[in-house]
């Protein structure tokens, strides 16, 4: 894999796959790229750049692990957009990965093109997802045969009294198949500081983020998955509401993982925004 320096030196390692324009693609967790793989065949549309954040994949592990922090990692992405000689890129980014992205996007208008967020994590804009919220997708599984196991779980969380989060997983899904199980098993963050560190005090200004996006002019497609529980489609929609050019899909029988769910229509979806 090719490799780059972040500005504190750390050596991080990025893969591209595919044809086309480069689209810088961030992962979520944080985690390594490896369960992005080429996003449902995305890479025929678009040429994927897909680094390692860092301490995860083949990056290293920094010196100071307070740059796990999510602001820190924007340093990251511009120093690859440096690396790569991109006056302006297309970013996309999923789950915990939207969060840089929206967060570079903040900070670096110029230098980005279309922003495609997938699953969108709203924490960096400060948008709450309540455990109402969640326990109505939920019951939108009540027919499937997990669901009485996961569901407990999900009622004992939300009531604090603790719970087997692993039960949780079957709700990331739009069908808990085997592939769900493998690729769920495999994308599991192997770096647990990176995760805590991620969101530590400091790490969002909603505030100060809100007002650079209500400025942005370039186009945004933030896209969810109908059952998503991560990323629900009500809390996506107010999100998409803090841009003044945002396309919202809602993937039918999709869950955080769309482009596992339903390939062609998240293909089709995304490759059509990107043009």
């Amino acid at each position: 894999m090719p490799t780059f320096s972040a500005p504190d030196g750390t050596r991080l390692a990025y893969r591209v796959t595919g044809d086309g324009d480069p689209l810088v693609c961030l992962p979520g967790g944080p985690a390594g790229s490896r369960y992005l793989a080429d996003l449902g065949g995305l890479s025929a549309h678009r040429k994927l750049i897909i680094p390692d954040l860092r301490g995860t994949g083949r990056s290293a592990i920094p010196d100071d692990t307070s740059t796990y922090r999510c602001d820190h990692l924007v340093d990251d992405v511009e120093a690859l957009r440096e690396h790569l000689a991109l006056p302006r890129m297309d970013l996309l980014g999923h789950s915990a990965g939207t969060n840089i992205a929206t967060q570079y996007t903040a900070r670096y208008p110029k230098n980005v093109g279309k922003l495609a967020l997938i699953g969108p994590s709203p924490r960096a804009v400060g948008i709450a997802v309540s455990a109402q919220t969640r326990r109505e997708l939920a019951l939108l599984r009540a027919h499937e045969s997990w669901f009485p196991q996961a569901f407990a779980a999900l009622e004992a969380i939300a009531e604090g009294a603790g719970g087997d989060w692993e039960a949780l997983a079957p709700f990331f899904w739009g069908r808990w198949d085997a592939t769900a199980r493998r690729l769920h098993s495999a994308g599991r963050p192997e770096n647990e500081e990176a995760v805590t560190l991620f969101a530590a005090e400091g790490a969002f200004d909603p505030q100060t983020t809100r007002a650079a996006l209500a400025a942005r002019e370039a186009p945004v497609l933030l896209l969810t998955g109908e059952f998503d529980m991560n990323s629900p489609p009500r809390s996506a929609a107010e999100f998409a509401a803090l841009f003044p050019d945002a396309r919202l899909v809602v993937q039918p029988g999709a869950g955080h993982y769309p482009w596992v769910d339903d390939a062609d229509r998240f293909v089709a979806a995304t490759a059509a925004f990107l043009g």
